[in-house]
């Protein structure tokens, strides 16, 4: 049985007796945290353990170099994952680090609605890395045009 993880499902992860194994996993020891008994999560992982340097991000909204939003939230939430792995190259890293995403949100309904091409904007720049990930809705962000901030927590080798 292979985890659904956050860093693509490593062929190595198995589960013994219920329990996951850490995997070396791009430098770094990854344990994907599943409870015994718990369903799969969906395009997130219930949690994720790491050991090696953390880098942590502000909010980023989906806007371009030149402040500029697109309209929709499929298109925001692909810039603003832009964005973050265009911080995370600043410390070296890349999506594979990636070890939770929390996700503020203006229109939960929304949200929901365009699920399936929020998912393909979060493949197209990230792949299939699924960390933890938890989404809240707010009554608005500092950006008035913004539908969505993202921060991010990712994790190098030491």
């Amino acid at each position: 049985m292979t985890s659904s993880g956050c860093f693509a499902e490593p062929a190595s992860y198995r589960l013994s007796a219920g329990l996951p194994i850490p995997v070396l996993k791009y430098g770094a020891m990854i344990e994907f945290l599943q409870p015994p008994g718990w369903p799969r999560p969906s395009g997130y992982s219930n949690g994720v353990a790491a050991r090696g340097k953390v880098i942590y991000t502000a909010g980023q909204v989906g806007w371009d170099s030149r402040q500029r939003f697109p309209s929709g939230l499929p298109e925001q939430v692909e810039q603003a994952l832009r964005n973050i792995v265009a911080v995370l190259a600043e410390a070296g890293a890349g999506p594979e680090h990636l070890a939770r995403l929390t996700w503020f949100v203006t229109d939960r309904q929304d949200y929901i609605n365009r699920q399936r091409q929020v998912g393909a904007a979060y493949r197209r720049v990230l792949g299939r890395r699924y960390p933890a990930m938890s989404l809240v809705q707010v009554a608005g962000l500092v950006e008035p045009q913004a539908l969505v901030e993202i921060e991010a927590t990712a994790v190098l080798p030491d």
